[in-house]
């Protein structure tokens, strides 16, 4: 089966064709980051206007390298949840209107799970795992039983851990996309410059939660408290030791719950699953199997929403046409993930 996918939640125009499941035929992302770069942060309305102004180049472009014709195509996939919603809705609309117009099943995907799956998409994982979702939006540990059968361990109280990269990179002036930035400077500076605090979140309910508004806060009001003797306060030092905090801290509460779930096998995803340093930190476990998607597929794309949408089809499990977008989700209640959270309706 091949399935169209489309993803526009954020300011990525993107589209790939997918073969059950796994096999990429074509995968396009059409990146909008020059236009947003002089705001240093994504601006909705321009986002949203971009895409309706690429969307149909992208799918066409998409089609073209996969040799293929829309009446090859047997079902089209669109993220409908959660996003900007202005960016949703042209994605949406169009994937919507694609599929009436051909007759196709049509099928909604949450953005978080593509993210999940998009490791599969070159690997054959099998379940139950440790994922470990950390985006711009998101900081998730999950026992992921199934693709769409997530039980939520841990999730962050504050700030997700790209926010906090984008936010520094903000305030000192490094440039967008701060995290890729940010990854690049750490490795011209010294990860012992500054000693900035691990937030302490180690009991009760909170024992697999992050915090990063408080580091964030250090970062960027608080440095010089935290510069040791010897260094110097400088945007690669900065950078570096910042890096190192919160990778840090995203590998300790997932260590935690390794030892308390006992499985062995981690698979991350999202846009800071590119970080290098988090690689690195989790590829040293040797007592782990640590799978992280490739660098192509680390950020949004449509294959990861085309390979979600395979298993939602071969089940039988279709979406309406009166499907609409969710900005948001509600807040992650622990245990298994509800389908207001990870439905697609």
């Amino acid at each position: 089966m091949k399935i169209l996918g489309i993803e526009s939640s954020c300011d990525e125009t993107a589209c790939a064709i997918v073969e059950d499941g796994h096999k990429i035929l074509s995968n396009v992302v059409a990146t909008q980051i020059p236009f947003h770069q002089i705001y240093k942060g994504v601006v909705p309305e321009i986002a949203s206007r971009k895409h309706a102004e690429w969307i149909l180049p992208v799918v066409r472009k998409s089609l073209d390298e996969s040799g293929l014709k829309f009446d090859d195509v047997d079902a089209i996939a669109a993220t409908n949840r959660p996003g900007l919603m202005g960016s949703l809705l042209v994605g949406l609309s169009f994937g919507k209107t694609l599929a009436w117009a051909l007759g196709k099943p049509f099928l909604a995907v949450n953005h978080m799970l593509g993210h999940l799956y998009a490791a599969h998409l070159e690997n054959d994982i099998p379940y139950p795992y440790l994922g470990l979702l950390v985006s711009g939006g998101h900081s998730i540990i999950a026992k992921v039983n199934g693709f769409d059968d997530l039980e939520i361990l841990g999730t962050t109280i504050d700030d997700s851990v790209g926010e906090a990269f984008d936010k520094v990179a903000k305030f000192y002036g490094l440039g967008y996309p701060g995290g890729v930035i940010i990854d690049k400077l750490s490795k011209q500076g010294n990860s012992k410059a500054f000693s900035f605090p691990l937030p302490k979140l180690d009991k009760g309910d909170h024992r697999y939660d992050f915090s990063f508004s408080g580091l964030k806060t250090a970062v960027i009001h608080q440095a010089d408290l935290f510069l040791n003797k010897g260094f110097e306060k400088t945007p690669e030092n900065i950078a570096a030791s910042f890096q190192e905090v919160a990778c840090q801290t995203l590998v300790s509460r997932l260590m935690r719950a390794v030892e308390d779930t006992g499985l062995k096998t981690v698979v991350a995803g999202g846009g800071v699953a590119a970080n290098s340093r988090l690689r690195e930190l989790l590829s040293e476990r040797s007592d782990l199997k640590c799978i992280f998607p490739p660098l192509k597929l680390c950020g949004d794309n449509g294959a990861m929403i085309a390979g979600v949408a395979y298993h939602f089809f071969k089940r039988g499990d279709t979406s309406p046409l009166s499907t609409t977008a969710c900005a948001r989700i509600p807040q992650f209640k622990r245990g298994l993930a509800n389908l207001e959270a990870f439905g697609r309706r």
